[in-house]
C-alpha cells in the first residue's frame, strides 16, 4: 500500500482562548479512508472526538448537507455536540476565508441525520 496523507486541523471548541475549551481534530477531506482507518486515526488523535469531512458533489451537499462522521477513541457516534459545532464553524470560516458567499447556516449530514447549525452576529460585543 502506498503512502497517503490526510490533512487535519485541531480546534478548541467553546472558547476564544487557545489551548482551552474542548479540543477537536477535524480531517478536512477523509475520502478514501475506511471505517477502520477513521477509527484508528481517532484513537491516534486521543481526543474525546475526531470528525471526518467527506466532500461530495456540490449539488448533493446543497441538498443533503456536508457529510461528516464522528468518532471517539472507541466508537463512531451518530451525533455529539462539540464536534458538530466545531466542524460547522470550521466549514463556515473556510467559506468566509475563500471569499465565498456565506449564509448564516451550515448543514451537516451526520449518522443521526441532517443537522443545521445557524450562526449569529458576535454576541461578545453586546453587554449590559
Amino acid at each position: 500500500m502506498g503512502k497517503r496523507t490526510y490533512e487535519f486541523v485541531q480546534l478548541d471548541v467553546f472558547t476564544r482562548t487557545p489551548l482551552t475549551g474542548n479540543p477537536l481534530a477535524v480531517f478536512t477531506d477523509a475520502r478514501g479512508l475506511s471505517d477502520g482507518e477513521m477509527q484508528a486515526l481517532a484513537r491516534e488523535m486521543n481526543l474525546s472526538e475526531t470528525t471526518f469531512i467527506l466532500p461530495r458533489e456540490r449539488a448533493t451537499e446543497a441538498r443533503a448537507g456536508k457529510q461528516v462522521r464522528i468518532f471517539t477513541v472507541a466508537e463512531e457516534l451518530p451525533f455529539a455536540g462539540h464536534p458538530t459545532l466545531g466542524t460547522a464553524l470550521y466549514l463556515y470560516n473556510l467559506r468566509s476565508d475563500r471569499g465565498l458567499k456565506t449564509t448564516d447556516e451550515i448543514v451537516l449530514d451526520l449518522k443521526a441525520g441532517r443537522i443545521p447549525v445557524r450562526f449569529a452576529a458576535d454576541s461578545e460585543k453586546s453587554g449590559p
